[in-house]
């Protein structure tokens, strides 16, 4: 063999033996990142090769399947009540990456789960069939939630205080999520949703914090209670009115100018939401301990799963003294979801502990076998003491009884309020944010619940826009679904 001849089958041994190393590599360690790569179709024709599993309400499934006509994909997503549960159940399509529920458990609802394996479906390879996801959502609050907001745009949520069981998560506007299932129309019906300048896809329950306004007075009270700043709610505070920002020229103006917010005490601050008593109050204490006692209750928390990740809702550092007596009214920056300040009602209903909310109670197998019970796993902090609670819960009761909140009162039932009316846009120069949160509790059959409505827009005039106007009806009609 000539030395021409030696060279080339050199070469061509190399090119041969480079191929293999390659294919080598690609199925040994890069198969399973080809695998699950998103634009892999293969993946969607094995999702949608058979119906998913289901969200399930109340016993009853919320979601489906159907099959498909002159496609690959051979059954698609399909929702009863879309629009009720669109907060809650996300969607699943054959052209988007799944959300909501149906995103967090999309493994254990098309049956790549490993949970859901059986020892057949291990030996053959085969995908096991799907399992379904048990929500803690009552259908009552939730259609109450639902219809109250209506047509504003709004956020809504109801927790049972001593499980944490969330019972309700409502965004309004909402979609059908069955608009984003197929493939085929999905793209014509993302582009009309998202091109709507009141985004029906942002979840406004879990995933827009806002300024709470007065309802993050709830907070302050509880810091200077447990810093002992003040020994309990009827003690009178050393609060001026008007009361002047340090190191401003500007006062801290009052809602109501006849009230009587001069050193008031905290039940009547809350009564009629003097924001002298509070902004004084946070300057007192001093921002730290505010954040401390926000944190607590949940602020600031980047990891706030249930099991849908919500926004963090965030008390700002940095800040100074006018800043942070801003802060104690519920101001500046400080920003909270419906989600967030249903958890501080509930804090304070269930004694000053917090069970950790939560929307699923089980997962099971498609037998109906629990994988894992979610009610036995929920956590319990310790936020307020009793005491501070329960003065709180009193202060409340005034709040609603004959105060700001009057519009959430129930017959029979206990009920405990805040109000709130957040400035919006510069030098409030936009519709404020309409905000309440509450608690009750039947003094028939001892139920309770915790709620917040927050009211980012509506039709009313901005002089009648408050949280008595506008979200205590919405809280009213889910406390009383909740309670009944």
């Amino acid at each position: 063999m000539n030395k021409t001849i030696r060279r080339a089958s050199v070469f061509a041994l190399l090119l041969v033996l480079a191929l293999l190393v390659r294919a080598t590599w690609l199925q040994f360690y890069d198969g399973k990142a080809l695998a699950d790569d998103n634009d892999n179709r293969r993946n969607a024709i094995a999702t949608y090769s058979r119906p998913l599993g289901n969200i399930i309400v109340a016993g009853d499934a919320i979601t489906g399947s159907t099959r498909t006509k002159g496609s690959d994909l051979a059954y698609k997503r399909t929702y009863t009540d879309g629009e009720l549960y669109a907060a809650v159940t996300g969607y699943a399509s054959q052209a988007y990456a799944p959300t909501q529920l149906e995103g967090v458990y999309k493994d254990l609802l098309n049956g790549t789960d490993n949970r859901l394996k059986t020892v057949m479906d291990t030996v053959t390879g085969e995908r096991a069939e799907p399992g379904d996801v048990l929500t803690t959502i009552d259908p009552a609050v939730q259609k109450a939630a639902y219809r109250a907001l209506g047509d504003k745009k709004g956020g809504a949520v109801a927790i049972d205080p001593k499980t944490g069981r969330i019972l309700a998560v409502v965004s309004t506007p909402s979609y059908d999520p069955s608009a984003l299932t197929d493939a085929n129309t999905a793209g014509k019906a993302w582009k009309t949703l998202n091109a709507d300048k009141d985004k029906p896809l942002t979840n406004r329950a879990l995933r827009q914090p806002l300024p709470p306004g007065s309802t993050f007075k709830l907070v302050v009270a509880a810091a200077a209670l447990e810093d002992g700043l003040y020994k309990n709610v009827d003690e009178p505070t050393d609060s001026p009115n008007p009361y002047r920002l340090p190191g401003t020229v500007r006062d801290l103006d009052n809602e109501n100018k006849s009230a009587p917010c001069e050193n008031a005490s905290i039940r009547v601050a809350l009564r009629y939401s003097c924001n002298n008593v509070f902004g004084h109050m946070a300057v007192q204490l001093g921002q730290d301990k505010v954040r401390a006692m926000a944190e607590k209750f949940g602020f600031d928390d980047d990891a706030q799963d249930v099991p849908v990740r919500a926004y963090a809702s965030v008390y700002p550092s940095g800040m100074d003294q006018a800043q942070t007596a801003l802060s104690g009214i519920g101001q500046f920056d400080v920003t909270a979801t419906p989600l967030q300040m249903a958890m501080v009602s509930a804090a304070i209903a269930n004694d000053g502990k917090l069970v950790s909310p939560h929307m699923v109670s089980q997962i099971t197998d498609s037998g109906g076998d629990v994988l894992k019970d979610y009610d036995d796993s929920a956590g319990t902090k310790e936020i307020i003491s009793s005491t501070t609670a329960e003065q709180l819960r009193s202060a409340m009761q005034t709040v609603v009884k004959d105060g700001t909140g009057t519009n959430a009162l129930i017959d029979g039932v206990t009920v405990g309020g805040k109000t709130g009316t957040a400035q919006h846009g510069e030098n409030n120069s936009k519709t404020p944010y309409a905000w309440f949160t509450s608690y009750g509790k039947s003094d028939s059959n001892g139920k309770e619940v915790a709620v917040a409505v927050m009211v980012e827009q509506s039709d009313a005039a901005r002089s009648e826009v408050s949280g008595n106007g506008l979200a205590a009806p919405v809280a009213r009609a889910m406390m009383q679904a909740a309670l009944k």
